[in-house]
């Protein structure tokens, strides 16, 4: 009898020897066992991520010529009105630096885009985060922010030879400084705890008590700018929920973020030219 309880505590036994000898591993031997499984595992998922790009390709072919005629149609307006929008950037963007010449106020700084696939998607409560195809090897680095389409996907937690980690904006780990369109009053945005299929959400906190926002009148949320992390006005998301905080003083709410951080297919790393 005492034979057999043994056998049934074995696997039990054997667990909580592993676990204490990982705790007495040092941190510096735990960091090397961490990066060098995710190099092992890059090719694998960045592989993968090549293979499907491939598959979209020849489904693509697959496409009539009336299709592609319409496409090619539809793709050459749209062409035309990022030309305008390009043109009218560039004379904003010349306009800023001669004020800031003449006034002598430092400029902002500057990012390059590196813009990336995206090789995997890792959602759960605790954290949401997504995988790139690209790493050191583009000079990739940590804090970058990520956005797509004006609307900020998240930061860089991780880089490595070939790939990165991007810890997504509805992650509880991001937390940054905010404004409410049209206003100027800083406050505290903080990702949420997301259910795995439910749409994302953040969490606003010590938000001035005369302003107001519901589901029928949403507030949009962008970036102040402070921090030096994320560029000011890029789009968080859609305030849906205040309330009076507990002290009186503030108030708290709910921030419905973009639908399509758990579709995205490529994202934009603003890489900080000064870290260069």
């Amino acid at each position: 009898m005492p034979l057999q309880r043994f056998d049934q505590a074995k696997p039990f036994l054997t667990l909580a020897i592993v676990v204490a000898a990982w705790l007495v591993v040092p941190v510096a031997i735990k960091s090397f066992l961490r990066a060098s499984f995710f190099e092992l595992q890059a090719p694998i998922s960045v592989s993968a991520s090549a293979v499907r790009d491939l598959q979209e390709f020849w489904s693509l072919r697959a496409h009539s010529k009336l299709e592609l005629i319409e496409a090619g149609r539809d793709l050459a307006r749209i062409n035309a009105s990022y030309d305008l929008a390009v043109q009218q950037n560039t004379k904003l963007h010349n306009d800023i630096e001669r004020l800031q010449n003449l006034l002598r106020i430092p400029a902002h700084a500057e990012h390059r885009f590196e813009h990336a696939r995206v090789v995997r998607r890792d959602f759960s409560a605790w954290w949401q985060r997504l995988t790139i195809r690209k790493g050191r090897n583009y000079g990739i680095t940590v804090g970058s922010p990520v956005v797509f389409s004006g609307v900020i996907v998240g930061r860089v937690s991780e880089v490595h030879a070939y790939t990165s980690t991007i810890e997504l904006i509805s992650s509880p780990g991001v937390r940054l400084t905010a404004v409410v369109e049209g206003d100027d009053r800083p406050m505290s945005f903080q990702g949420g705890l997301n259910p795995t299929f439910g749409p994302a959400r953040g969490i606003i906190e010590f938000v001035p008590i005369d302003i107001f926002a519901s589901a029928n009148s949403t507030k949009r949320l962008v970036t102040s700018g402070l921090g030096g992390v994320f560029p000011a006005g890029l789009t968080l998301g859609r305030v849906v929920k205040l309330e009076p905080s507990t002290d009186g003083l503030f108030k708290t709410g709910e921030v419905e973020l973009d639908p399509r951080l758990s579709e995205l297919t490529e994202v934009t790393v603003l890489v900080p030219i000064s870290q260069e």
